[in-house]
């Protein structure tokens, strides 16, 4: 009986060991851990294996996406400095149709393993490291006005440019439509702003662009020795990632999961319309862009972190006298014209092309858009979703060190002006919006005809 029942230990101590090393998430802590070793090692070994990183983060890409440089004929962004990408990018497994993927169940997709990989979450480019990667246009502008460098040592951004917005994104003021784009063809910084909107803003307001353009601490630009540039660091400021108030493309990793490996990619979203949004970050639900502003200033410019933050100097904004004007000025912030919506949010039959009316059309019918994108508020609806993409793929998959796991509950982005802010997804894991038309049609098992989906994706264009 002593040595079934020690056979028997065995076997379950045996059990458990297997199934702890097939857990594909390792172990991890909470807390960020203090550097081990000296700046200079970790740099010399980060910039030694850059290429290897980068190289396989490129494979990833093209496995998963056409990366072609294929422009819409004529249709361009509304700076008019970048042609909107078109097509459909995202690769099928071999041998599958659009269609035919359209037609199976969830189990059979998630059990043949027959789910585009570029319909699953996107990993960061160094997801066991993460941390803020800028492109190389923010990077070049910030040294050349501020002699400030957000170029990282051990990592690059991993897109092609003509997937990003275009740089410098335009800006329009809720309190002048009638002077249109303010940026000059220029990005705000901390040099320039004041010549660039003296006479335009209220004083409130100007102080609020001073404090979202000062560069504070952040987990990887700053001065301690665990950073991740080159020379001690002044740190990011809040328009390094949101340029013009919209977006270069920059990505991180969300701060409100662990572990590491679990921690999804964040593509930086835009910042127009906030005066018509009442929920802030993907996963976070912050009911206002004040609650915003503090959060991203104590915890997310430290991975979530505030014991690591109170180390590296946080900017801790009084409530009244910085937040809220950092708010005032983020909240005049408008979308981008859309001659050929009316005050409802409809298009103008008077101006808009067949083929769009058609769209409008799947958009508010069988595409079932609206039922989130409520067109009357800036076509979003102020609420999370989970479209439980897991029901097409397995658990637990590894892509590139990211723990494939259920998204979960994700807020509703808007759609207005939609065309300007690629990549798509809160990763940035849909490159075009004729990605999200056939993502949304089999995650929503919508059965949308090849005509219906070029007609949304038409009338997409027109928001």
């Amino acid at each position: 009986m002593n040595r079934s029942l020690s056979c028997l230990a065995l076997a379950a101590v045996a059990a458990l060991a297997a199934a702890v090393q097939a857990d594909p998430l390792p172990a991890d802590m909470t807390y960020r851990p203090l550097p081990t070793q000296p700046f200079s090692d970790v740099k010399r070994m980060d910039e030694a294996a850059k290429p290897k990183v980068m190289q396989r983060q490129r494979a990833l890409l093209e496995s998963r996406y056409d990366l072609a440089n294929k422009p819409v004929p004529g249709v361009m962004m509304s700076g008019g400095r970048r042609a909107v990408q078109g097509g459909v990018r995202v690769k099928l497994p071999a041998g599958m149709t659009w269609d035919k993927l359209a037609g199976m169940s969830p189990a059979e997709i998630r059990e043949k393993n027959l789910l585009p990989e570029g319909f699953k979450p996107l990993p960061h480019a160094k997801q066991a490291t993460g941390g803020q990667v800028f492109p190389q246009n923010q990077i070049d502008v910030i040294a050349q006005q501020e002699q400030r460098d957000l170029r990282r040592f051990d990592v690059d951004f991993d897109l092609p440019d003509h997937f990003t917005p275009e740089f410098p994104a335009p800006i329009f003021l809720t309190t002048h439509p009638e002077l249109g784009d303010v940026s000059r063809g220029q990005a705000l910084t901390i040099r320039n702003f004041y010549e660039m909107m003296n006479g335009i803003i209220t004083p409130v307001q100007m102080e609020g662009l001073r404090l979202l353009l000062t560069p504070f601490p952040q987990e990887e630009f700053n001065q301690t020795e665990d950073r991740k540039v080159a020379h001690q660091s002044m740190g990011v400021a809040c328009l390094d990632c949101h340029t013009n108030f919209h977006s270069n493309g920059a990505f991180h990793l969300t701060p409100d999961v662990r572990p590491q490996a679990a921690r999804f990619r964040l593509d930086t979203t835009s910042l127009r319309g906030m005066f018509n949004q009442q929920i802030h970050g993907s996963k976070r639900s912050l009911r206002s862009v004040e609650d915003f502003t503090e959060f991203e200033q104590r915890t997310a410019y430290f991975n979530g972190d505030h014991v690591s933050a109170t180390r590296k100097g946080p900017h801790l904004p009084d409530r009244t006298n910085q937040v809220a004007m950092m708010a005032q000025m983020q909240n005049i912030i408008d979308f981008p014209p859309a001659p050929k919506l009316d005050w409802r949010g409809r298009l103008n039959p008077e101006v808009a092309t067949a083929q769009e009316l058609a769209g409008e059309k799947v958009f508010f019918g069988k595409g079932q858009c609206s039922q989130c994108h409520v067109a009357q508020t800036s076509f979003l609806d102020n609420n999370m979703h989970d479209l439980k993409l897991e029901r097409f793929y397995k658990v637990g998959q590894v892509s590139n060190d990211l723990v494939l796991l259920p998204d979960g509950p994700i807020k509703t982005f808007t759609l207005r002006g939609i065309k300007d802010s690629p990549p798509y997804l809160h990763d940035g894991r849909l490159l075009t919006l004729a990605d999200t038309v056939e993502y949304f049609n089999l995650v929503l098992g919508l059965k949308l005809t090849a005509q219906e989906k070029e007609a949304l994706n038409a009338y997409l264009l027109t928001l």
